[in-house]
Parts: structure tokens; sequence; C-alpha cells
């Protein structure tokens, strides 16, 4: 009976398809032309070692990964005049990475200052 109560067929679909977020932002005091550049390198780098594919809408990288270790990532880079915002999806086999995953971000913000 408590078997029953820990392992709910349909709880536990529900958790499984639930996708982890990252959403972290970081201001900067850059002419917003050198935090696009940074941002593009940031996306060249991340599609070079993750196979992350990425392109430029208006002010915004949107970025996934369709194969490799990251499949299953999406997200988004937004640069504006003085801050930068990233969110990330993750699919629920990185989730238990999202704290590493999040402090490499921050640390790569922490560059656009």
């Amino acid at each position: 009976m408590e078997a029953a109560r820990l392992f709910s067929p349909r709880r536990d679909l529900v958790y499984l398809s639930q996708m982890a977020t990252i959403d972290l932002s970081q201001s900067h005091s850059l002419p917003i032309a050198d935090a696009k550049a940074k941002a593009e390198d940031l996306a060249k780098g991340m599609a070079d070692r993750l196979g992350i594919t990425w392109a430029w809408s208006g002010d915004t990288i949107n970025f996934e990964a369709t194969s490799g270790a990251a499949k299953g990532v999406k997200g988004t880079v937004a640069v504006a005049a003085t801050e930068v915002k990233v969110a990330v999806d993750l699919p629920f086999m990185l989730k238990m990475m999202k704290g590493t995953i999040e402090d490499k971000i921050k640390e790569k913000l922490a560059n656009l200052k």
C-alpha cells in the first residue's frame, strides 16, 4: 500500500515532463555593440564545445542543442543597453546539473562588466 502511494504513475509522469529553468541577469556598462559581441563569443564557444546551434533575433540570441551531451537544452541571451538576461530550459536528464550550469553562466556573465 505504501509503495503505491510513493510511485504514483500520474504524479511521476508530471514530474518527468517538467523542465528546470535558469533565469539570470547581469548589469553592464558596455556599449550595446560590445555587449552583443561578448554574447556572440559565448554562443560561439557553446557551439564549439556543446554542439549548440544559435541565431540572433534582434538583440536576442536563441540557442538550442538537438544532439550531443547538451541535447534538449534551449534558451535565450537577451542583450539590452544596461543588462544581459539569460534564460535556459534544461531537460530532465540535465536537471541534476542545474547548479553547476548556473555557476558557469554566472562566471561568464561576470565578464560583461
